[in-house]
């Protein structure tokens, strides 16, 4: 073992005594410190994968949140698909609330307060990642049913089509001789047989339509009119979402008619030619979109103001592209196909019937304990600086989506007769709210529309044109003092990335200063 040595004191003085009365306590120090060798600092820890903006972790929604017959049709088909149960599951979900909209709705406290069960859900996965495979199984038994009742109801359609066009026919001549009539007594008597044969002439009749994959806001307006107040979109195309944005209608979107579809409420449409009188109309989607189609479109500040993106549910699942097994063939077993349709179609019992009032269900008491628990989480943590902030407005918006998933998920396992949400529905509508939360931020940065998100992004770009290793607080505002005019939004930057690995922060002392906070940036972060 080498023995440490000190350097040798000046000749004139002794000791550090003798030093320090000549040059002070700082000469002593300076000598001690060039003396004894400083500790080896303890190596930092080794970085992770950064989650770079845009970019975060979202956890698997497996289909045991489901009852069990969705649930087995769920899984089977993400097993055929070889594609993430996310799909299924958010497929499956709005496939419930397109049979049971309008006809039901729930009363999280048992008093005025309803939700309706239309649900709006929209999972994004890029091109090839068989899409359309999953909504083409999830859809087929109301595609089936729709079917089914359009054959049968062919002939009395055909017939009842007939005897309005015989008697618009009449009605239009009886108009004729009305006007060319001279005696008042005749033109009263033409007058009278008009309004008879347009009591008499039977409404409509129209095979029943549960959803559509296309449609303007207008003919939107018109179906909810012709089938019961109650339309679904279902999708894997972007084309509605074009369509909101106002691409095919020179930027002017009319949102209005999503807007209350989603919430129920009254809907009133007066103008030349057409009018549309709702009470309660009920509209869900079921989307299947390309990220950056999604973004595209969604970069409307009209989309976000207007709370249309707060309405989705969103699943960002990671596409398994390149891990796909080529050789592995599963079927979705004939057993759980035929179940899955045959519980639908149960579903669908008495559908079309003329409209009449929601049946509306109460929560049991343990149920709405635990929703009000989860509620009462979300709202602590959605104020000014609290996790939830920068998607505040989509969070506000769970507890209710929440209550409409337990119903659903309650009228799925136990039928029509339904009349209270049990704790285990809604138990798993709560375990399900919390897995979505993620993939919800997740889907406001790709979309640029989180805040925080962009001002990270940003950051990035800084510290990456600079090829920086390392930087201070203060250089980071200096560099975009125009964007971070305030220190308090680029803490919130600096923290999502400190949360996100990609800067980690540590504490640099200045002689004669106070210490500056740096951030040290992950080499990974730097290399892409």
């Amino acid at each position: 073992m080498v023995e440490k040595t000190f350097p040798p004191l000046p000749e004139s003085l002794t000791d550090f005594n003798d030093l320090a009365a000549v040059d002070g306590l700082d000469a002593v120090r300076e000598l001690v410190e060039q003396a004894v060798p400083a500790t080896p600092a303890t190596p930092p820890p080794e970085w992770p994968d950064p989650i770079l903006p845009g970019m975060r972790r979202v956890p698997d929604i497996p289909a045991t949140v489901l009852p069990d017959w969705l649930a087995a049709m769920a899984h089977a088909v993400a097993e055929s698909t070889q594609t993430p149960p996310a799909l299924a599951v958010m497929s499956s979900l709005a496939v419930l609330a397109t049979v049971l909209q309008r006809r039901f709705e729930v009363a999280p406290y048992g008093d005025s307060y309803t939700e309706p069960l239309a649900l709006w859900t929209l999972s994004a996965t890029p091109s090839g990642t068989r899409k359309s495979a999953v909504l083409n199984a999830m859809l087929g038994p109301l595609v089936h049913w729709e079917k089914l009742l359009r054959d049968r109801m062919r002939r009395e359609i055909v017939r009842v089509s007939s005897v309005r066009a015989v008697a618009e026919k009449r009605i239009e001549r009886l108009k004729q001789d009305a006007a060319k009539a001279k005696d008042s007594t005749e033109r009263e008597s033409l007058t009278a047989e008009i309004e008879r044969e347009q009591n008499d002439m039977p409404d409509e009749l129209r095979a029943p339509r549960l959803f559509t994959g296309d449609t303007t806001a207008e003919r939107l307006q018109a179906l909810l009119v012709e089938h019961g107040e109650r339309m679904a979109v279902h999708s894997d195309e972007a084309g509605i979402f074009l369509i909101m944005a106002g691409i095919y209608n020179g930027g002017a979107s009319n949102l209005d008619v999503f807007l209350q579809g989603h919430a129920g409420t009254t809907m009133r449409v007066d103008r030349a030619g057409r009018s549309a009188h709702i009470d309660q109309p009920a509209l869900s989607f079921g989307l299947l979109l390309q990220p950056g189609v999604m973004a595209e479109v969604a970069s409307s500040r009209r989309f976000r103001d207007s709370g249309l993106l707060a309405r989705f549910l969103y699943a960002i699942p990671v596409s398994n592209v390149g891990s796909r097994d080529v050789r592995k063939r599963a079927p979705i077993p004939d057993g759980v196909r035929d179940e899955y349709e045959r519980r639908l179609h149960q579903l669908l019992e008495g559908v079309p019937a003329p409209i009449a009032a929601p049946k509306t269900l109460t929560l049991c008491e343990a149920a709405r304990e635990i929703w009000l628990d989860m509620a009462e989480a979300i709202e602590l943590e959605q104020g000014e600086g609290g996790r939830y902030e920068s998607i505040s407005d989509w969070t506000s918006k769970l507890p209710g989506a929440v209550a409409r998933i337990a119903a659903l998920l309650q009228v799925a396992t136990t039928g029509l007769d339904t009349k209270e949400v049990g704790f285990e529905c809604m138990d798993n509508a709560v375990t399900l709210a919390r897995l979505l939360v993620p993939h919800a931020q997740a889907a406001f940065g790709m979309l640029g529309t989180d805040a925080t998100d962009v001002d990270a992004a940003a950051i990035v770009r800084w510290v990456r044109a600079g090829e920086r290793v390392e930087f201070t607080k203060r250089e980071a505002q200096k560099a975009q003092e125009g964007r971070f005019r305030s220190v308090d939004r680029l803490h919130k930057a600096l923290e999502r990335l400190e949360h996100q690995d990609v800067v980690r922060s540590f504490k640099r002392q200045n002689k004669g200063a106070p210490p500056s906070t740096c951030y040290a940036v992950n080499p990974k972060a730097l290399s892409g």
